[in-house]
């Protein structure tokens, strides 16, 4: 059966990685205006309090793995006491491969390996926006490989680097997910395929999103009720389960047009519409431009 959290990430398309040894000692605080790009954040020695704009603060400790796949505000600290000092992500990333925060001589009390990475896809938004807003993940062993790997092979300029990082940067990604799926607290499709009965349904609409579902039917694929299933993945995925069927489906109808390989009504037919015209109009509907404009815009956009 198809996987779907592996279907969001292969749309969301990753690619190139920045990262860099961070550390600090004595009292300090920085404060990163919102970002938008994922970024993440792996603690190496010590520890402090990362405060995320909309969550609760996090203390993290040596061996925590923090993603945040939106990267809205935030502040690192050794101390709540301490009034952060604003810092430009920009000029951040231009300062070597180490940054020091607090006292600047002496021994460093905490170290962490910070970076960032950017997602191709113009509908990240979209698919980002079924994730947690930050993933805390504590004492897995795998992830600490990934990240050094993630490491060595940005600061090296080996070949074929970039698609190097891009596949770790997607294992990366599909580690997170998992280690934190079952404890996910925000509405999202972690949250929905760690509930077994919404998990099934959600599968079923991701390995067959041409068939006509109805939420009776997807009701009967999670063994519930037709109004406690809705009810329940409204809650679970934050969406309607239409909702989600038709987001799904123009996801992947947007990557169906990037890839000028096929006719409008073949990708009609991929994703469950009777005829090119019914797609066209759906799609307009709910993009705000035909398919035709669509893959015009979105060629023109490819990153080179």
């Amino acid at each position: 059966m198809v996987d779907p959290l592996a279907e969001v990430i292969t749309l969301l398309k990753p690619r190139t990685v920045f990262s860099k040894v961070v550390s600090g000692a004595g009292s300090w605080a920085v404060r990163y205006p919102e970002f938008g790009e994922p970024s993440f954040c792996a603690m190496l020695d010590g520890e402090c309090t990362l405060a995320v704009e909309g969550q609760q603060p996090v203390l993290l400790k040596a061996g925590d793995f923090v993603l945040l796949p939106a990267t809205p505000g935030f502040t690192l600290s050794s101390s709540d006491t301490v009034i952060p000092i604003l810092m430009d992500p920009a000029s951040a990333a231009a300062r070597g491969n180490q940054l020091r925060h607090g006292r600047q001589d002496g021994p460093v009390e905490t170290r962490m390996l910070g970076g960032y990475f950017a997602f191709d896809s113009p509908d990240s938004a979209l698919l980002v926006s079924l994730l947690p807003a930050l993933m805390h993940v504590r004492g897995v062993e795998r992830l600490k490989l990934l990240v050094q790997m993630v490491r060595d092979e940005s600061l090296q300029h080996q070949p074929g680097r970039e698609l190097v990082l891009g596949r770790l940067v997607e294992i990366l990604l599909v580690e997170t997910l998992r280690s934190t799926s079952s404890h996910a607290a925000a509405p999202g499709l972690l949250l929905g395929l760690a509930d077994p009965r919404l998990g099934a349904a959600i599968r079923h609409m991701h390995e067959n999103p041409q068939y006509p579902w109805t939420v009776g039917e997807l009701a009967v694929k999670a063994a519930l009720s037709r109004s406690a299933f809705f009810d329940r993945f409204s809650r679970g995925v934050g969406m309607a389960p239409m909702e989600y069927l038709l987001t799904w489906r123009m996801a992947l109808a947007k990557d169906l047009l990037r890839q000028k390989k096929f006719a409008l009504v073949e990708i009609a037919e991929k994703i469950g519409y009777g005829s090119a015209s019914s797609f066209s109009t759906a799609f307009s509907r709910h993009v705000g431009i035909p398919p035709g404009a669509y893959g015009l815009t979105a060629t023109a956009s490819a990153p080179s």
